[in-house]
């Protein structure tokens, strides 16, 4: 059954949601300008960063930042670009959300360009002092690889690059539909 809004309600949705994707995009914006303590504001307290292959796997806002550090120290310039933003709202609590965010990055990693592609999946909190901050974000990479690789990468499984080596992308192959539509006879082409 659908949950009926009132008019006050839809409008602080309305808010929220714009809120959210400051926050998304001040996101993008303190990683590639290295600031750490807005990068700290942007993280509840019990705050999470993970990747899903766990390369990355920080709990709490301090563990976060510290794991930024690492991040920081292995990566040259970077660009964010944060595309479609896809926000639902928990009905039982007007705090808390989800999201997925489409982005790309450029990175100089392992003395060359890389770029990548990637999903957040995002839990949103509120917090006391009224802000939305991320309670959980979970990096998942269609690719993420050297400039110079990227036309062969593409269809090939084998596009997180990152390490030097080549890993398996976290999507689209192992989405449900994607494996479903191929076990149907779906065409690679």
């Amino acid at each position: 059954m659908a949950t009926t809004l009132t008019l006050e309600q839809r409008i602080a949705r309305l808010e929220a949601r714009a809120e959210i994707n400051d926050l998304v995009a001040r996101y993008g914006l303190t990683v590639d300008d290295r600031d750490l303590e807005g990068l700290a504001d942007l993280f509840t307290e019990d705050g999470a960063f993970r990747s899903k292959d766990g390369v990355l796997d920080a709990r709490g806002r301090a563990a976060v930042i510290e794991q930024y550090r690492g991040r920081f120290a292995a990566l040259g310039p970077c660009n964010h670009f944060t595309h479609d933003k896809i926000i639902a709202f928990d009905d039982a609590d007007p705090d808390r959300a989800t999201g997925i965010v489409t982005s790309h990055a450029e990175v100089w990693r392992n003395g060359q360009a890389m770029l990548t592609a990637l999903r957040y999946q995002d839990e949103y909190r509120r917090g006391g002092d009224g802000k939305w901050r991320f309670a959980d974000r979970l990096l998942t990479f269609f690719y993420y690889l050297p400039v110079t690789e990227y036309a062969e990468a593409l269809g090939d499984p084998l596009r997180q690059r990152a390490y030097g080596d080549r890993r398996p992308a976290d999507f689209p192959e192992a989405l449900p539909t994607w494996r479903l539509y191929h076990q149907q006879g779906g065409n690679a082409d």
